[in-house]
């Protein structure tokens, strides 16, 4: 009873920046080590030698996966005007536009949904998002890079790594509670 009496109230713009700028926190802090562990893994037979100041498409990628989280957690009205809130901060660190911005959010949405086709499992998309985007096919051994598909082994680890990078809402909801 007294938890919910010393819960944080958030507003849905003070939301928005907890919930972006943890997310830009997770990935400038784990990107290092993401990258490390795709450089030596075992499936491939050269190190993709992916450079650690390349975490762009990294960020976007986690940036997708938990803003398609906003709307399984919140009322679809409140999860919008969350979204509406992140894409205004997120155009204004991109240099663009908020519609740009939701537009470059909307086309790796699309691009995850497409790769990840039937399945709805955010973390797998990932895990896959990661692979073309990285180009990783090309580092595959030929059997894999002729299937042009990911080698199972590899997405199974990357699963375990991606799944660090989804906002913990239980957690979050322990501490802070959301004006409506």
């Amino acid at each position: 009873m007294l938890g919910t009496l010393l819960k944080k109230r958030l507003s849905d713009t003070q939301l928005a920046n907890v919930f972006l700028n943890g997310i830009f926190e997770i990935v400038d802090n784990g990107f290092v080590e993401v990258a490390d562990l795709i450089n030596e893994d075992l499936a491939f037979v050269s190190s993709p030698s992916i450079p650690v100041e390349r975490n762009g498409q990294f960020t976007m990628i986690v940036v997708v996966a938990n803003i398609s989280s906003l709307e399984t957690t919140f009322e679809t009205v409140q999860a919008t005007r969350i979204e509406k809130i992140i894409f205004e901060q997120m155009g204004s660190l991109m240099g663009v536009s908020a519609v740009d911005a939701e537009s470059k959010v909307r086309e790796y949405q699309k691009f995850m949904q497409r790769i990840n086709h039937p399945s709805k499992n955010m973390v797998y998309a990932m895990s896959k998002a990661v692979f073309q985007k990285y180009d990783l096919n090309d580092f595959q051994d030929e059997y894999f890079k002729r299937l042009q598909s990911p080698n199972p082994l590899f997405l199974k680890r990357m699963d375990q790594i991606m799944i660090n990078f989804l906002w913990d809402w239980d957690s979050f909801f322990k501490k802070y509670k959301i004006d409506e």
